[in-house]
């Protein structure tokens, strides 16, 4: 079963620049890059290809000028069901197979990245933000936990504390905080965003292949040698939570436009 239109994968856009450069583009203007299933599936698959491609020595995914992406396809979820979307195979292997990508990866975010839309940001080596740029994890607001890597990814990245405040809390964080939080390489004019993190990924491709995806093998190794563990431990949380009541709440409560009212069941 197809949770979601499989016609949603022309959303994910794909451009070669240069000999050794892919710049992929959530480009669904009008669901500010919700991520629906198929589009998860399709980024994978075109990371898929990326990495058999011996020429692509670097990708860059990117979004559009005021939006990266607003998270998961909340409609999506609940039209087929937030447990059934979320333990989707294709989408679990997708995931996993952008997390794992071995070649340089890099974020160009303009405007919001929120839930789903951060964690894939989240899965890239670095990002660069425009100035417009704001990030956040905004899923306890509505009961649910971030689900798609952000409880193990964020704190790798920034550190338990500043994690910990997202996470917990909800709130999001502007360009030149996430930048003084190390969580962003740079902050740039959101005219100039793609093109800085393009120009960054040529110095890559620059040097060599093996070397460079090597080093990455060696990074990941360092940092996150107990990542898998951590996004099993997540997954089980999350489903453990969607069986509250207060989930169910935050869920009905989207849908009704309406702030949730919580009682901790």
């Amino acid at each position: 079963m197809h949770y979601g239109d499989p016609e949603d994968a022309r959303f994910i856009e794909r451009e070669r620049v240069g000999d050794h450069i892919l710049v992929v583009r959530i480009n669904r203007v009008e669901k500010r890059n919700a991520l629906s299933n198929p589009m998860v599936v399709e980024l994978g698959r075109v990371l898929d290809d990326a990495k058999q491609d011996k020429q692509i020595r670097c990708v860059v995914i990117t979004g559009g000028d005021a939006v990266f992406s607003a998270g998961a396809d909340m409609k999506n979820m609940l039209q087929y069901g937030v447990v059934d979307v979320v333990s989707d195979p294709r989408r679990i292997d997708a995931w996993n197979t952008i997390s794992t990508f071995p070649k340089p990866l890099i974020a160009a975010v303009n405007g919001v990245a929120v839930g789903a839309g951060n964690e894939l940001a989240l899965c890239c080596d670095f990002i660069v933000a425009g100035a417009n740029a704001s990030f956040g994890q905004p899923e306890v607001r509505n009961g649910g936990l971030a689900g798609d890597g952000g409880t193990q990814r964020l704190p790798r990245k920034i550190g338990t504390q500043m994690a910990a405040y997202m996470l917990l809390s909800g709130e999001m964080i502007d360009a030149q905080t996430a930048l003084r939080a190390g969580y962003v390489l740079e902050v740039c004019d959101p005219a100039e965003t793609v093109a800085r993190a393009i120009a960054i990924a040529q110095t890559i491709a620059e040097r060599s292949p093996v070397s460079v995806q090597l080093t990455k093998a060696c990074m990941q190794e360092a940092v996150g040698a107990s990542a898998s563990n951590g996004l099993a431990f997540e997954r089980v949380a999350m489903f453990r939570n969607h069986r509250s009541r207060d989930r169910q709440e935050g869920l009905t409560a989207f849908k009704e436009k309406r702030r949730p009212i919580f009682t901790g069941d």
